[in-house]
């Protein structure tokens, strides 16, 4: 089994960590704009988009919390490998930028700062923050996780603002940002996207991470004891 894990300049020893504590014998093909393996993406069973700096804005507009460069050709590479999974029905997961990457994917749109009230709940800074969120009961989502209120890490100053075109939100934090989104026709293909951060959360335990990692591989035909 093989899971493609787009490669993130910022914390990404935690993904492979958390999909191999399940399993040491999964293989991990890493997908980076770097190398530009676009061609692995065949050899991938599913598809994980990971977390990271922000995606380069099309208007060139200055913005609270910006970072001091963008990555352009991450966004690109990473653009492609959503498109050649979407063609072959691989199943993806997206987190936190991943999230953002598939909704501009599909013609939605960014805040590109959430502002000063909501960065305090949600954005990172010593450490991850912590807030809860609602689920909606008519979901894939609660079907996987069970639970119509969890708690959840946050480290992300932007969250969705236009909702793309085929894409379903089926989770919201207390003031109102966009915690989870999902494919409208969950049946023709798997495609579920968190805003927080699952395999880095305290509790690897917690529905809100074990679950959606178990709901990936599942759907690739591994079954979990």
């Amino acid at each position: 089994m093989k899971i493609g894990l787009t490669f993130s300049e910022s914390n990404y020893a935690n993904y492979p960590r958390w999909i191999k504590e399940t399993d040491s014998t999964i293989e991990i093909i890493e997908l980076s704009y770097e190398v530009n393996n676009l061609q692995d993406v065949a050899l991938c069973d599913a598809i994980i988009f990971t977390g990271g700096i922000d995606m380069d804005p099309i208007e060139k507009v200055a913005y609270a919390n910006a970072p001091k460069e963008f990555n352009l050709a991450r966004d690109r590479f990473e653009m492609a490998v959503l498109a050649k999974a979407l063609d072959k029905k691989k199943p993806i997961l997206g987190i936190c930028r991943g999230l953002q990457l598939i909704n501009v994917y599909w013609g939605g749109s960014l805040h590109l700062d959430n502002g000063e009230d909501k960065n305090k709940i949600h954005r990172r800074e010593s450490e991850d923050k912590i807030h809860r969120i609602q689920v909606e009961k008519d979901s894939l989502f609660y079907s996987i996780v069970q639970q119509e209120f969890g708690n959840v890490n946050s480290a992300h100053h932007q969250s969705i603002d236009v909702l793309g075109l085929g894409l379903k939100a089926v989770a919201h934090s207390e003031d109102g940002v966009i915690e989870v989104i999902e494919s409208a026709n969950p049946d023709e293909q798997f495609l579920l996207a968190v805003q927080w951060h699952p395999e880095r959360m305290e509790d690897l335990e917690s529905p809100f991470s074990k679950n959606i990692l178990r709901a990936l591989l599942e759907k690739i035909g591994y079954y979990l004891n």
